[in-house]
């Protein structure tokens, strides 16, 4: 990994720099390795220390964030550099209280970046630890209650030398040999240990409870291309989904679909909708989209130029939703003829 000391230099003394660890546990927070590698490549080059960071500019940074999810971590990423920057002069603190009093970093993380940035022998437990603990310890009762156990059994083996080390080759075992389906147990170094193992019950393990169906909600997204080639944009609340990002106009996400067209306007509705899944409820969007004349102006929000915005900097949501609407576009001739249809 990018952000990680080899062994066998943690061995020889070498220290990792805890700017990495933080940003890379921010950034692996319910987000999978592979997703992340490229995205933390991207900032280190952008911004190498937490002092680039903290001079950044928001919209830069939120934009070097979209497609990763979870967007309020972006936000706190900010807020937690310029708080080590201006408040403790660069330096990151190390006992998990301190590390905890940061936007944005809780009890794993805290735990994560003690362990791997200082050598502390803090417990870290993610998801691949629990699976691990679960199959070693043979524990049948059901996530999440088993959390606790789960944590006790981590923290019992965690060492005081190398603590750092042992936490990242547990989270490893999990991730490339105690999988989730088909564990490798034959090339296990705990196979011999494992009571899961030794009871056929690996496979089954950890228990978890079955979680509600995730509600469905509904809205409708505007799509506006001026005769002059700009695109009429908005930046979203700091607060709630998709926080402070960049984006199309959308009514609110309901129970029912309800208009709230940013302009008047006769709209062409696409037969494709935009389906979406966020942590908690899933999203189906109508499209709509129309093409104005030049003197319209929107109820709020702003036409902005494709030279002004990068496409791959708005959210996944987003860039389905410009697919659609670019598919529509050219296979509908009302839209390169509609800007008479526009009011403000």
């Amino acid at each position: 990994m990018p952000w990680r000391i080899p062994p066998h230099e943690s061995k020889s003394g070498k220290k990792p720099d805890p700017y990495k660890i933080w940003l890379s546990e921010i950034m692996l927070q319910q987000t999978t390795v592979a997703t992340v590698k490229s995205y933390f490549i991207k900032f280190i080059t952008l911004w190498p220390t937490v002092f680039d960071l903290a001079k950044a500019n928001d919209n830069d940074v939120m934009a070097a964030w979209a497609g990763l999810g979870y967007y309020a971590r972006a936000r706190n990423l900010l807020k937690c550099a310029r708080i080590i920057v201006t408040d403790l002069e660069g330096v990151f603190p190390t006992s998990l209280k301190e590390l905890q009093m940061l936007p944005g970093v809780g009890p794993y993380t805290s735990a994560a970046i003690a362990a791997i940035a200082f050598n502390f022998s803090e417990t870290v437990v993610d998801g691949n630890v629990e699976r691990v603990m679960a199959r070693i310890y043979a524990i049948t009762k059901p996530l999440p209650s088993s959390k606790p156990e789960l944590y006790e059994c981590a923290k019992r083996i965690t060492p005081k030398q190398r603590p750092g080390d042992f936490a990242q080759a547990v989270m490893d075992l999990g991730s490339t040999v105690c999988l989730p389906r088909n564990p490798k147990c034959q090339i296990c170094p705990w196979e011999n240990k494992c009571q899961a193992n030794q009871k056929d019950i690996a496979q089954k393990l950890p228990i978890k409870l079955k979680k509600p169906p995730k509600p469905t909600r509904y809205g409708i997204i505007y799509v506006v291309n001026r005769e002059d080639g700009a695109w009429l944009l908005e930046r979203r609340e700091t607060r709630g989904l998709l926080g402070g990002m960049l984006g199309w106009p959308t009514s609110e996400w309901s129970e029912k679909a309800t208009e709230d067209a940013p302009i008047t306007t006769k709209w062409v509705t696409s037969t494709q909708s935009v389906h979406h899944i966020f942590t908690h409820f899933k999203l189906n969007l109508i499209v709509k989209i129309s093409r104005c004349p030049t003197h319209v102006k929107p109820k709020s929000n702003k036409f902005s130029f494709q030279s002004d915005f990068v496409i791959s900097d708005l959210p996944k949501l987003m860039q389905k939703v410009f697919a659609i609407a670019l598919t529509e576009i050219k296979k509908n001739p009302a839209l390169k003829k509609q800007g008479s249809n526009c009011s403000n």
